[in-house]
């Protein structure tokens, strides 16, 4: 590898990292508004021209907060925690095509680099439940490895349409399959089910079981504070620029968009964000509507719905490309 090779990764890697940080510094300033006009208030408005400074105040409240221990934590666990779940975030940017041949690594196997990457997130979890050595942290630890094993099988099985329709797990190829129409038309099945598996992913309601204020306080994040808490926060939100981005490539046309009249000649990158923040407004719009799933109907949901739904459409469409073959 040459040095130039080296400065390019360089410089994406700066660009993608930073484009997400920003991302999670105002996507909560975004719920915040968004919820507070669906709820007929106004949202924070005191920091900055209609609270636009408000996260970088929250940031440094964060950041200068006193980190407290619990005594009988598992103290090196407790201190990786939060770091596992932000260092599985950031490193999905890897794979995700920014635009048309701008993306970190072009693996061919983008996919399942991303669902491995979301895996190793829900450990975050886990290991903060465990290492915090409270109740209300451990059961919602438990809860989260559970919900990530049941809702990470029907994720993995509604995308497996979308690779045998493209031919492919190289996220770049799968844009440029739908060239001409989008996924979500042919697969509108395993759209639904990855839409609701990557809300149970990222722990939003009505699927936050495993923070639940309302009985577990605020779950695996119970005992954090301070700068470790908003690491977990930051890793909430960069899981749901990810996922939205996921399901952008994968079902929404990637970078596509109208190509005619006063629409030919938007950037590419703009559809890709507008539809990424379309989705992530869906996740606000999903919050502010329903109410919170209970446990029992979680799992069910998961593995008598969604998973043989899945199976099925996996089934589908291998027979339609064998007869349209």
């Amino acid at each position: 590898m040459t040095i130039t090779d080296m400065f390019w990764i360089f410089l994406k890697t700066f660009i993608a990292v930073n484009v997400l940080l920003l991302h999670v510094a105002y996507v909560v300033y975004f719920e915040r508004k968004v919820i507070g006009h669906m709820q007929a208030r106004l949202g924070p408005m005191r920091v900055g021209w209609h609270g636009l400074l408000q996260p970088i105040a929250d940031f440094l409240k964060l950041f200068f907060k006193e980190d407290i221990i619990p005594a009988n934590a598992d103290k090196p666990i407790f201190y990786i925690a939060p770091v596992i779940g932000v260092i599985s975030a950031v490193s999905s940017l890897a794979v995700i095509p920014l635009w048309k041949n701008f993306s970190i690594a072009n693996l061919n196997i983008g996919i399942l680099y991303m669902l491995a990457l979301s895996s190793v997130g829900a450990y975050s979890v886990i290991l903060a439940g465990w290492a915090s050595n409270s109740k209300y942290s451990f059961l919602g630890g438990l809860r989260s490895s559970a919900q990530v094993i049941s809702y990470e099988i029907s994720m993995g099985l509604s995308l497996v349409g979308v690779m045998m329709m493209s031919s492919s797990a190289n996220l770049s190829d799968i844009v440029r399959a739908q060239s001409g129409h989008w996924f979500i038309f042919s697969q509108p099945v395993a759209c639904l089910i990855f839409v609701m598996s990557a809300i149970a992913e990222t722990n939003r309601a009505p699927f936050d079981l495993p923070e639940a204020e309302t009985e577990l306080v605020a779950g695996y994040a119970t005992e954090y504070s301070g700068m470790r808490f908003g690491l977990f926060f930051m890793a909430e939100y960069a899981g749901m620029f990810i996922m939205s981005a996921l399901g952008t490539i994968c079902f929404l046309g990637g970078w596509n968009g109208p190509d005619f009249g006063i629409f030919a000649g938007v950037p590419k990158i703009v559809w890709l964000l507008l539809k990424i923040y379309g989705c992530i407004f869906f996740y606000f719009w999903i919050r502010a509507t329903l109410p919170r799933y209970r446990y029992d109907q979680l799992m069910s949901l998961g593995w008598k719905i969604f998973i043989p739904l899945a199976l099925a459409n996996i089934v589908v469409t291998g027979l339609i490309k064998i007869l349209w073959k």
